[in-house]
């Protein structure tokens, strides 16, 4: 029965907190921009600046990877690239479907970064019969009652739902039979699944809500004294690694 309940990470199962995890697409984005400048070297204050955290925690995340950089040096940046992909497990090459190939479907099949960043795109799956070998950023449409033969014919173990709400669980569901562990869910809608089985969701309604708290903050901030208006809610504001309920929130591939 689901229980809605996830195993953990190797990842964590070695001592690197979740929230480190999180970080570590952060760090490698900022090292990968330095890679392709050719810079040789980085302080962790650099780093920091360039992945938006502190650097006392940036010396602490990578402590957990056995990297302490060089005094007066700073960090190896090719070194460090391969340890967090290594780490990520960015060099293996990941299968994944994406199903759902609506308009953000259709987006995320276009998104150049996937293979750049160790995935494949190896199907894309609609309900739409219609829809069926019509060509999305070079790949055909399978229909979803290929959806089983796919995974099992690609070794897929990730998937990405990008369908409306209500297809949502049924399609969860479906792949977690079919093998896949890992779920990546843009529908709006929490999705429950079996132990053993990963599942980030991706919701740009809250990232809004988020940044209109800030907005409603700032302007409550701007407001001149004695002019009668009520101050702004000052509960913690969540932090850029942080959402609503203390999660580091999926985001959108950079």
């Amino acid at each position: 029965m689901a229980t809605g309940r996830t195993h953990r990470p190797a990842t964590r199962s070695r001592g690197i907190p979740e929230a480190t995890v999180a970080r570590l697409p952060l760090y490698l984005r900022a090292l990968t921009a330095l890679s392709e400048r050719s810079v040789p070297t980085v302080s962790s204050e650099e780093l920091a600046a360039a992945a938006g955290v502190n650097s006392a925690k940036l010396r602490k995340d990578f402590s957990y990877l056995g990297s302490y950089g060089t005094r007066g040096v700073g960090y190896d940046v090719e070194y460090l690239v391969y340890q967090i992909s290594r780490e990520l497990g960015l060099t293996q090459d990941w299968p994944v479907v994406i199903v759902g190939i609506g308009n953000l479907g259709a987006a995320l099949a276009n998104y150049g970064g996937f293979a750049s960043r160790g995935f494949r795109v190896a199907a894309l799956i609609d309900a739409d019969p219609a829809m069926a070998g019509k060509p999305v950023a070079g790949i055909p449409v399978r229909h979803t009652d290929d959806l089983e033969k796919i995974i099992k014919d690609n070794g897929v173990s990730i998937g990405v739902i990008a369908t409306p709400a209500g297809a949502a669980q049924q399609v969860c569901d479906r792949l977690v039979a079919a093998g896949v562990t890992s779920i990546l869910n843009f529908a709006p809608t929490v999705l429950s699944v079996p132990d053993g089985v990963d599942v980030r969701k991706v919701d740009l309604s809250i990232e809004l809500q988020i940044l209109a708290f800030h907005e409603q903050r700032k302007a409550g901030e701007e407001t001149p004294a004695g002019d009668g208006a009520l101050p702004a809610a000052t509960p913690r504001a969540a932090s850029a690694d942080q959402g609503p309920d203390g999660d580091v929130p999926a985001v959108m591939p950079a």
